[in-house]
């Protein structure tokens, strides 16, 4: 039975499919076509994925579970992707309430301001310099977080930026993640998230960002260095 509320989902397979994608669908509770194609056509390469997306997102590592659901939730918004329903799910589990998800979609969506502000710096910069946009920028930010806790919201922007590739702002707020007492570890962990729903080239270019940060300014952790 396909669930027709999410393309591609499907929260019941046969009795008789293959054990492999059995336990595929039990970690989920779904299994969804690509997993099936896998299966016909890969097992050892569904074998090899399975494994993969639990240490990704389903065995806890730095962030906590209302923290990495709204990070999700924020970076499939700034991806534009909709098969994600999975992660608000699992944010109501994780004991987020509608405004809270909420909150997560509005940071997704003041990371957007800044390409407008920017836009300013680049074209009209005698009136609107960059340097004017970044405290107006910053306020908008403030209000979108609502009841979001500072340290989560900083690593769910930063992941945001870096899925958009604005990396300047990326940097912005790096460092106030880690006043805000954000680890390494966690945002590791936040911008990880982005193999799926961005890929492996922009993940390449936000670490490479972070890694530029810190060598800007030593105080910040470094991307390489172990916690």
């Amino acid at each position: 039975m396909t669930d027709p509320t999410v393309p591609g989902l499907h929260p019941d397979i046969a009795a008789d499919s293959p054990a492999l994608l059995h336990q595929v669908h039990g970690r989920r509770g779904y299994a969804l076509s690509y997993h099936r194609m896998f299966q016909a056509h890969a097992p050892a390469l569904l074998e090899a994925y399975d494994a993969y997306y639990q240490q990704l997102t389903l065995r806890p590592r730095a962030l906590s579970d209302a923290a990495k659901e709204t990070v999700w939730i924020a970076l499939q918004a700034a991806t534009r992707e909709g098969h994600g329903m999975i992660h608000l799910k699992r944010a109501e589990v994780a004991g987020l309430t509608p405004d809270d998800i909420s909150d997560s979609l509005a940071i997704a969506a003041a990371v957007e301001t800044w390409t407008v502000l920017e836009f300013g710096d680049h074209h009209w910069r005698t009136w609107t310099p960059l340097a004017a946009a970044i405290p107006r920028y910053l306020r908008i930010f403030a209000a979108s977080r609502g009841g979001i806790a500072e340290a989560t919201a900083e690593i769910t922007a930063i992941t945001c930026h870096a899925a958009r590739r604005t990396h300047t702002a990326m940097k912005l707020h790096l460092p106030r993640a880690f006043a805000a007492g954000a680890t390494a570890g966690q945002v590791a962990e936040a911008l990880s998230f982005m193999l799926l729903p961005a890929g492996g080239p922009c993940l390449i270019d936000a670490v490479q960002a972070w890694a530029e940060a810190h060598e800007a300014d030593p105080s910040l952790p470094s991307p390489y260095a172990p916690a």
